[in-house]
């Protein structure tokens, strides 16, 4: 009797045991990480530097510290300053010396997650803030905000919009080189303040405002291409608000006109180490990961 319960149990067990065997998820593949982008992504000349001449590409950029904690089997930062999307299919001429590689090149089969952070340089953005700088009080230059919307019509604006689609195209082929990837497209930080801080930061209040307008705009169009394309948009300006370029030297994330060594931001009108560290959480929560816990 008892030989023919053990039978029995046996070819229960045995069906089951296939059947829990089969259900088993496969085990997640090797965190291969690629980072792709422009001088906010590169951390361009923040100390210490991996790279100077080429692509002014910090050891310390909010990739290379996630790579840090997640330790992934692979990675390859291809970020550089002053890159454009034409860049990401094309040979960059480099800053000083050199000429860096198509930033595409560094995508794999095996890749499984990206980050990109683009299109500043696309649309002009620091020659705009530039051009916004004015060293005397208001009513006596000339205002960038008035020379962009002559005429009734935002140029700067209209430039954005016919840009936007080309976020999209980068999903999709950043997609058809690497189609397990989680794509994250990452966003610019908030850059001023409402109203500006003349003469701290020598904007005036109207362009201080033009000019945050214009790297909302791309933040929103990102954002939205994002959505259409299955990419996740990562939103660094909302934890960045408080922290723009007219706050003092311990609190600023972005620099000003007059980066100070103190920050560890060497570049105007761009992070900071504070900046870049910072930006390391929410990207991480984006990408639904976290650092590894310690024993």
């Amino acid at each position: 009797m008892i030989a023919v319960l053990g039978a029995a149990v046996a070819l229960v067990a045995g069906p089951l045991t296939a059947q829990t065997a089969q259900a088993a998820p496969a085990a997640a593949p090797p965190l291969v990480y690629v980072a792709m982008g422009d001088s906010f992504a590169a951390g361009s000349l923040v100390l210490p530097a991996k790279e100077v001449l080429t692509c002014a590409r910090s050891a310390v950029n909010y990739a290379s510290l996630i790579a840090r904690q997640l330790a992934p089997a692979k990675f390859r930062d291809v970020t550089c300053g002053a890159a454009q999307t034409t860049h990401f299919a094309n040979p960059q001429p480099g800053i000083v010396l050199g000429t860096a590689a198509p930033q595409y090149d560094a995508l794999s089969a095996d890749t499984t997650l990206v980050t990109v952070g683009i299109g500043g340089n696309d649309i002009g953005l620091v020659g705009l803030a530039v051009s916004c700088v004015n060293l005397l009080p208001q009513g006596l230059g000339k205002s960038c905000k008035a020379a962009n919307t002559a005429g009734g019509v935002d140029k700067l604006a209209q430039k954005i919009d016919a840009f936007a689609p080309t976020y999209g195209t980068v999903i999709e082929e950043i997609r058809a080189r690497a189609p397990q990837a989680k794509i994250l497209m990452v966003g610019y930080p908030t850059g001023i303040k409402k109203g500006g801080c003349w003469p701290v930061v020598p904007v005036w209040g109207m362009d201080a405002d033009y000019l945050q307008s214009a790297l909302t705009r791309l933040n929103v169009r990102m954002a939205e291409q994002a959505a259409a394309h299955g990419a996740t948009y990562v939103d660094l300006a909302t934890p960045s608000v408080g922290h723009d370029m007219c706050k003092s030297a311990g609190t600023r994330w972005i620099e000003g006109l007059i980066p100070s060594v103190t920050t560890n931001g060497l570049v105007p009108l761009h992070p900071n180490a504070a900046g870049l560290r910072n930006a390391v959480p929410t990207v991480l929560a984006a990408a639904g990961l976290a650092a590894p816990t310690k024993a």
